[in-house]
């Protein structure tokens, strides 16, 4: 019998999220409980962006970065006291990802962190983007990361597929723009298929569900850790504020 953990992309989209209840944070609240429980639990951020390598938190307490402005004062009060992990950089040797010991965890990982495991009692780390490196690059390093499902570690991608603050409506939860609601359903059917060869070349392109490229890359890693035998499953699906996909799921 396997002991492979399963992988999983998580949209965390606004940190308005953090405070609400909704349909997107009900259906990712807890789920840790229907999973293998892994030793540590390492979350690819959309949020630490390094140009030039590829780095891992190693503190054995992270703090955590309040990296939003203009929010309600709430949010910048919440803590998430999880433990680190600094084994991780024994685990990792080999990879070229360089020890962090002073970067915490940004809200793309604490955000969706405070929901799947509100006890914080795993510990956890953050892995950067380096965003000077072609799509192709952010694959095969979660190729090559992927002996870590049988080490006891979950990971996790932290970002949104669709991803367009320019077009987006942050009063509230406006009608989706098609073209996103689109991209999203298309995407949603090559990750059935796991046929990953567009997934891939998207994180190379400009297009209006990604401008910016950030949001995107921590979907790579987590295609590049698929098995032919693993099963495809939707936590959730929906565009949040017009132009934001909260597409989450599994690989188990």
């Amino acid at each position: 019998m396997s002991n492979k953990l399963p992988i999983g992309f998580i949209g965390h989209g606004s940190p308005m999220n953090i405070i609400s209840d909704n349909p997107y944070t009900r259906s990712i609240y807890n789920i840790g409980n229907n999973l293998p429980k892994p030793k540590a639990i390492l979350v690819i951020t959309a949020h630490w962006m390094s140009d030039g390598v590829t780095a891992i938190t190693t503190a054995s307490n992270p703090h955590l970065i309040y990296d939003f402005y203009g929010f309600p004062e709430e949010l910048y009060k919440i803590k998430y006291d999880c433990p680190g992990y600094p084994e991780i950089e024994d685990i990792l040797k080999g990879l070229n990802i360089v020890p962090s010991r002073d970067y915490g965890l940004d809200h793309g990982v604490w955000a969706i962190m405070k929901f799947m495991y509100p006890k914080a009692d795993i510990p956890v780390v953050a892995l950067s983007l380096d965003m000077a490196q072609p799509a192709e690059y952010h694959y095969n390093l979660g190729k090559s990361m992927r002996f870590l499902r049988e080490k006891g570690v979950l990971v996790l991608g932290s970002g949104n597929l669709v991803h367009n603050l320019f077009k987006a409506d942050l009063r509230g939860d406006s009608e989706p723009y098609n073209w996103a609601i689109d991209f999203e359903r298309e995407v949603i059917e090559s990750l059935k298929r796991k046929d990953f060869e567009d997934l891939i070349k998207y994180g190379d392109m400009k297009t209006l569900s990604i401008p910016t490229k950030d949001h995107y890359l921590p979907l790579l890693y987590i295609l590049g850790m698929v098995d032919e035998d693993d099963e495809f499953e939707i936590i959730y699906s929906g565009i949040q504020n017009k132009s934001i996909s909260q597409l989450s799921f599994l690989y188990k």
